[in-house]
């Protein structure tokens, strides 16, 4: 749509956030080809198109997400950052002392895709939301093992190969619980925090779209 936000007016109430969407697309119909595959979000939570809205809201259109703006650092472990993501930094944010196991994974770019040679990516976030969502992540985390401390990390802007894009660590009192935790929390961080990867090869560029989770299971 050529821009990061943008005032639409003369819109009647009441109105859903599928209302709002479909106003985008009357005017902008070159992003028509998103309407299956959108998500909502209002106020920075995901909803259905359903979902009721004011003129005091912010709708958020959310393409298909790919883990992946100015810093946001509340000081707590879920950031998106324009600094290096660091496996110590990550390992410090869980370590304590009743922990027997610490799992950090990085994810880090690599020099090629699809059988392109991938020069440098390019990453880009809802920063508000994106923050939110892996804190909602560490939640379904501690609901589903005994963990005790969870820290995520993503990186915007650009990247080179080598560097590190993501960076997720949990510790426990055991290392099953460890590691299957972070794995859990790498895939869903991928699936449904609002972060999009831009790749750029020696002859051109494309901005890289991943799956999206079921509706149901944002509920």
């Amino acid at each position: 749509m050529g821009c990061r936000e943008l005032t639409l007016g003369g819109l009647a109430e009441p109105l859903t956030a599928g209302a709002v969407g479909e106003a985008l697309f009357e005017r902008f119909p070159q992003a028509a080809g998103m309407r299956e595959s959108v998500m909502y979000a209002v106020n920075a939570e995901y909803v259905q198109a359903d979902f009721p809205v004011t003129s005091r809201d912010s709708v958020a259109l959310i393409p298909p997400v790919s883990g992946g703006a100015e810093e946001t650092d509340s000081g707590g472990p879920f950031r998106i950052v324009e600094g290096a993501i660091s496996a110590d930094a990550l390992h410090g944010l869980v370590l304590r002392p009743e922990a027997g196991a610490v799992a950090v994974f990085l994810g880090v770019v690599r020099d090629n895709n699809l059988g392109r040679e991938v020069d440098y990516l390019e990453y880009d976030a809802y920063p508000e939301m994106a923050a939110r969502m892996m804190e909602r992540i560490a939640e379904e985390i501690r609901e589903r093992w005994d963990v005790v401390e969870v820290a995520m990390q993503h990186r915007v802007g650009r990247l080179e190969i080598g560097e590190a894009s993501v960076g997720v660590a949990v510790s426990s009192a055991h290392r099953a619980e460890a590691t299957d935790a972070c794995r859990y929390g790498i895939d869903r961080l991928k699936a449904v925090v609002p972060i999009w990867k831009k790749e750029v090869w020696s002859d051109g560029e494309e901005w890289i779209e991943g799956s999206l989770t079921p509706a149901a299971e944002l509920e």
